[in-house]
């Protein structure tokens, strides 16, 4: 775990670096530039375009929401900032997943069928980073 945390400060250390040119990039919380979905949940790039390559973004999803079932095709991780959620191995018990709240860490292998929901009475705010492209790949 520590590994996986020294990788993701190195990442976004890194990226912040890139990504300015010449020197520190800051953007103010209240800055983010949110884009919704029709499902609600709202994505904020920060680094990459998620559609296409990996990609750093925040991701706000609304109190009470969980997704159906499905896959990613690339590596997802994430820090919860706000909110609790729980995410879940497809078919399994979710009054039995652990509920997750700020400063967790999460990690969503690429192929594992899953289902992740906002558990709070607030919103859930987690930044990610994806090592490939963003999809959403429903199962059954």
């Amino acid at each position: 775990m520590t590994n996986m945390l020294n990788t993701l400060a190195f990442t976004l250390s890194a990226a912040a670096t890139v990504a300015s040119g010449e020197g520190i990039e800051l953007t103010a919380a209240g800055s983010f530039d949110w884009e919704t979905t029709a499902e609600g949940v709202a994505f904020a790039p920060l680094q990459g375009d998620r559609f296409s390559e990996s990609y750093q973004a925040m991701v706000r999803l609304p109190a009470g929401l969980v997704s159906p079932p499905h896959v990613k095709s690339a590596n997802m991780f994430g820090v919860m900032l706000q909110g609790e959620m729980i995410h879940y191995v497809q078919g399994a018990d979710p009054a039995q997943a652990q509920p997750i709240g700020a400063g967790s860490f999460y990690r969503i292998p690429r192929g594992l069928p899953h289902v992740s929901a906002c558990v709070s009475a607030d919103p859930c705010i987690a930044y990610l980073y994806q090592d490939g492209a963003f999809d959403f790949l429903p199962v059954q």
